[in-house]
């Protein structure tokens, strides 16, 4: 069992930065591919990054390519994503998932685990 949280969501004007973290359990974290996805009102859920076990590879939605940042730190058991020049249509609940598998996935179905989610809301 993989326990996630998720913390670092909050209200933020456009053009403005915050990070999100997202705290594992377990000691296999490690050899897991993590995601952050998103959902907002009335919108199902969408990938937003992913990153492989080792953090080696990454891969970005188009909408948050050159703005959103995902990165691991394996010794902590932890997952961040960094969102720069945030833009109202980026406010959603974001919610971390953990794979089975050391790879990406881009789609919610390929994650065995979840957070409870942060609460986003860029304001224009």
């Amino acid at each position: 069992q993989v326990q996630l949280v998720e913390s670092g969501g909050e209200l933020v004007q456009a053009g403005g930065s915050l990070r999100l973290s997202c705290a594992a359990s377990g000691r296999t974290f490690s050899s897991r591919g993590m995601g952050w996805f998103r959902q907002a009102p009335g919108k199902e859920r969408e990938f937003v990054a992913g990153i492989t076990g080792s953090g080696g590879n990454t891969l970005y939605a188009d909408s948050v390519k050159g703005r959103f940042t995902i990165s691991r730190d394996n010794a902590k058991n932890t997952v961040y994503l960094q969102m720069n020049s945030l833009k109202p249509e980026d406010t959603a609940v974001y919610y971390c998932g953990a794979r089975a598998y050391f790879g990406i996935g881009v789609s919610d179905y390929e994650y065995a685990y979840w957070g409870q989610g942060t609460q986003v809301t860029v304001s224009s």
